[in-house]
């Protein structure tokens, strides 16, 4: 397994939100993970990342135990994070930016690097010595998937990818969270547009106050009427 959480305890302050959550995630998946606002979906990525540690419980990485290791050991070990809110560096251009995602990458690595998620985000190529603050939402997203995609994670943590961009944008991240996967990096995504993340995820988990509550393929979690109706408002729609 590339990734397993096993019985993970974590929160904040002493209290914690994950109450014994555990996955487990092969090399080339794509997961989702969805449950109602406080289940502990975003506290989950920020312990796999190392910006919290866990009060009880392991993390593996790759056969490795890395619950004590710091955010930085585990970038270098592969595993990059786009957290929902500040996620760029807005006064930066892009190519400053995708700098500071490499700034773990060998120099004479980095224009491979930058080449490699040009590709696969043509727009922001075309705008790459534009400050990021002048950027559309969408754009500033790929600009940060870019950034965390610099170091060629073998593992991309991605928290809210489509949050307050238009259908149509959303569209466009869900097609390139694809051709990441392609590229040989697994994805976890925490997603409110459960439909469209789970229609480009192999499988899903459900999490309810900090605790694993289901776990199916992607597919049965978009058929299954009972966990529609008690996590997603009663029904997955395109909306």
């Amino acid at each position: 397994m590339l990734l397993i959480a096993d019985n993970v305890f974590s929160g904040y302050g002493g209290a914690n939100v994950l109450e014994g959550v555990s996955i487990q995630m092969a090399a080339d998946e794509i997961i989702t993970m969805i449950g109602p606002n406080g289940a502990g979906k975003s506290t989950l990525l920020k312990t796999i990342m190392g910006y919290l540690l866990p009060t009880s419980g392991d993390i593996f990485f790759v056969g490795e135990k890395i619950t004590r290791h710091g955010p930085e050991q585990r970038v270098r070990k592969g595993i990059g994070y786009v957290p929902q809110l500040e996620n760029v560096f807005s006064s930066m251009t892009v190519e400053e930016n995708l700098q500071m995602g490499g700034y773990t990458v060998e120099k004479n690595m980095l224009e491979k690097r930058f080449e490699e998620v040009y590709s696969l985000f043509p727009t922001i190529r075309e705008k790459k010595y534009n400050r990021v603050e002048v950027m559309s939402g969408g754009q500033r997203q790929m600009v940060a998937m870019a950034q965390a995609l610099v170091t060629k994670p073998k593992l991309l943590l991605l928290d809210e990818p489509s949050a307050g961009l238009a259908p149509i944008v959303s569209a466009t991240v869900f097609e390139s969270i694809k051709e990441i996967r392609r590229g040989g990096t697994a994805i976890l995504i925490v997603e409110q547009d459960a439909f469209h993340s789970l229609e480009v995820s192999d499988r899903g988990y459900v999490l309810a106050l900090g605790q694993n509550v289901f776990e199916d393929k992607a597919e049965n979690i978009l058929n299954n009427q009972q966990i529609k109706e008690t996590f997603l408002g009663g029904h997955l729609s395109e909306e």
